[in-house]
């Protein structure tokens, strides 16, 4: 994934183009952090023993361009995932260096967790949103928020309702943070269609498609289930 700021440059894949990485499970080095004993011991207080890695991500934010696109909109995870529900899920988010608000560190809504799942889309951003960066229309802006400073090696556990994002990149560097969405083996899938989550669907399996020539994902279900691998215990449900 690139920024859109350097959509229409030419596109040679290295630190400075590339936004994110997605999907590590075929990346052995990369998808291990999945399995770390020491994220696994806490991820499993939320999930219970039978654990599945859902999603994964390497967030690099690159320096912005006086156009603030490094943003991430404030959101809830679970705008994403077709499965539920969502007390079984959690993000283990770690940061690869330091990351502050210089940088765009995360910015928390405490107690969010507690809300039902908003409707999501694009915001109206003078400069350009990155792909797939929807972002809640309607929250509490007035919500006190948390700016989580973090040092390398450090990791927040999050749950998937919880309202948060992060600010534009003001330095120079590069903010780089690994993430997994994990999620209970004995979760169950949802079907979209009908409900707020239906246009990040239609966009997902739109991109699935043109990048990946994947005409069997006809739904956000299919997409998920190709990436889900189970790291511990048994695979009861998914």
């Amino acid at each position: 994934v690139r920024d859109v700021s350097l959509a229409k440059s030419e596109y040679i894949p290295s630190e400075k183009t590339i936004l994110k990485v997605q999907n590590l499970h075929d990346d052995k080095e990369l998808f291990r952090y999945c399995t770390l004993p020491e994220i696994l011991k806490y991820v499993e207080f939320f999930t219970g023993p039978n654990i599945m890695a859902m999603h994964t991500m390497l967030i690099n934010k690159p320096p912005d361009m006086d156009k603030k696109t490094s943003r991430h909109p404030m959101h809830q995870d679970l705008h994403y995932f077709p499965f539920r529900p969502s007390n079984l899920i959690v993000c283990a988010w770690t940061a690869m260096e330091h990351t502050d608000r210089n940088n765009g560190c995360l910015a928390v809504l405490p107690g969010t967790h507690k809300l039902p799942l908003k409707p999501h889309d694009y915001p109206q951003w003078e400069g350009g949103v990155n792909t797939m960066y929807h972002g809640i229309q309607d929250y509490d802006q007035d919500h006190a928020r948390v700016h989580l400073v973090m040092e390398k090696g450090d990791t927040v556990f999050f749950h998937p309702l919880l309202i948060h994002g992060s600010g534009w990149n003001q330095t120079q560097g590069f903010r780089k943070v690994i993430s997994c969405h994990f999620a209970s083996a004995d979760c169950h899938y949802i079907d979209v269609k009908g409900t707020s989550q239906e246009n990040i669907e239609k966009e997902i399996v739109e991109t699935a498609r043109e990048f990946f020539g994947n005409a069997n994902t006809t739904d956000l279900k299919d997409f998920i289930m190709s990436h889900a691998q189970l790291v511990k215990g048994e695979r009861t449900n998914f």
